[in-house]
């Protein structure tokens, strides 16, 4: 691996988009990932980010996952946009400056016309990426998604074998997945995996672990769990406060072994900055040298300070304008009655003006927390959906009180010896 200091001077002079991603390979073990240039290098100014967009294109789905926030079926949504609907907005994101979208659904790959819509965002310099459950993906479909130019595909599992069938709500599932991954390796698309933490699949998260050391993944992304659609109904299941961080110990462990044994593999979670500071702690505790460099990384990134309705943005089946695709109850507009660009660029929705200058507005712990800045306040939905103020705590927190309001975070040396301290 490269040397630390080299690979971020040339990172952090890149430009770059904003993410709700917290890179435990890059903050953690120390590896260089494509991505850090736009995870750690973003333009401070609200009003100069683009967002990246995610169109949920369809609301139908092959299948009924029990956590999922669009609660999607196997019916069409209602007034679904067209084609030549759906053109027109990737036109008008493409004139705005927006570089990244994310089809997802539903599932995207039910819709006839997904490959002409990659295709046609890719024409006008978008990169696209695709969020599936992967159980479509044939032969013919992975060279569909090559040939339109999809640049990834995140495919989304829930543990392995019967547990993932389970979430997924079809016997099956977690087999015609693995076949799409590697269906998609064969063509040389990059793929990834997509996982929810919950009390279920946490218990089996070595074997998940070890499932992305062997299969040709490259990525593999960790979400909190969002209380939206069908995982507000099983809220129980989210995972407290200690069993929240042992995850994140076992995924930072789990990070140090891949780049410790030349493994390319990418480990991050999502919709939870908490992790960041936690990470940083970690390194801190351990008396690492590398500990004022993430501090400095995640102070730049500034975690969700510009993540939804700022440097994330979504448009459902209908054209409404959301924060997040966890946000639908709050909509800015309809892109069949204002471009896009209009209603992101110049918000009239009040909730939206405050998204863009959030910390003011923070109540509860977030407010008072001195990680704040490098947090960001966590998920705003979540927050909403669980206390009913869209400025509260967020509840996937995973620092104690003591870490968020004390100097001293009496973090317990890490039982893995970093680089230099004996391995």
């Amino acid at each position: 691996m490269l040397d630390f200091q080299n690979r971020y001077s040339v990172a952090l002079i890149l430009q770059s988009t904003p993410s709700t991603m917290i890179n435990i390979s890059t903050l953690y073990a120390g590896t260089s990932n494509e991505s850090d240039a736009v995870r750690y290098a973003k333009p401070k100014d609200p009003a100069a980010i683009r967002p990246i967009v995610v169109m949920n294109l369809t609301r139908r789905c092959n299948l009924r996952c029990i956590h999922c926030y669009s609660d999607s079926n196997t019916q069409l949504g209602p007034n679904e946009l067209t084609t030549a609907e759906v053109i027109a907005v990737l036109k008008d994101m493409a004139e705005y400056g927006v570089k990244f979208v994310l089809f997802s659904g539903g599932e995207p790959l039910t819709r006839p016309d997904i490959f002409e819509l990659a295709a046609t965002a890719v024409r006008l310099g978008l990169r696209v990426t695709l969020s599936t459950n992967g159980t479509l993906i044939t032969a013919n479909v992975a060279k569909k998604i090559a040939d339109a130019g999809f640049s990834y595909v995140g495919v989304s599992f829930d543990g392995l074998g019967a547990v993932n069938d389970f979430f997924r709500g079809a016997p099956g599932a977690f087999e015609m997945a693995k076949r799409g991954v590697r269906h998609l390796a064969e063509m040389n698309v990059r793929v990834g995996l997509r996982l929810t933490l919950t009390k279920h699949t946490v218990a089996d998260l070595d074997n998940v672990l070890h499932f992305v050391g062997e299969e040709p993944i490259g990525r593999a992304c960790f979400y909190h769990l969002a209380y939206a659609g069908r995982g507000s109904h099983i809220r129980p299941d989210d995972l407290p406060l200690q069993q929240r961080r042992s995850a994140i110990d076992k995924l930072c462990h789990a990070a140090w072994f891949f780049a410790d044994n030349h493994l390319e593999k990418e480990l991050l979670t999502v919709d939870n900055h908490s992790d960041g500071p936690y990470i940083y702690l970690k390194l801190l505790g351990a008396n690492h040298g590398r500990s004022e460099k993430i501090h400095e990384m995640l102070e730049r990134h500034g975690g969700a300070r510009t993540s939804s309705g700022v440097g994330i943005g979504e448009i459902d089946w209908s054209g409404n304008v959301h924060p997040d695709q966890f946000s639908m109850h709050r909509t800015f507009g309809n892109v069949r009655n204002k471009p896009f660009s209009e209603i992101w660029a110049h918000p009239t929705d009040a909730y939206h003006i405050e998204l863009r200058d959030r910390l003011l507005h923070l109540t509860g712990r977030c407010s008072a927390c001195r990680f704040k800045t490098m947090c960001g306040g966590g998920l705003r939905s979540r927050a909403e959906a669980a206390t009913g103020d869209p400025w509260g705590s967020d509840p996937a927190c995973i620092l104690t009180d003591d870490e968020i309001l004390a100097g001293n975070p009496d973090m317990e040396r890490d039982p893995i010896p970093m680089k230099g301290e004996g391995s």
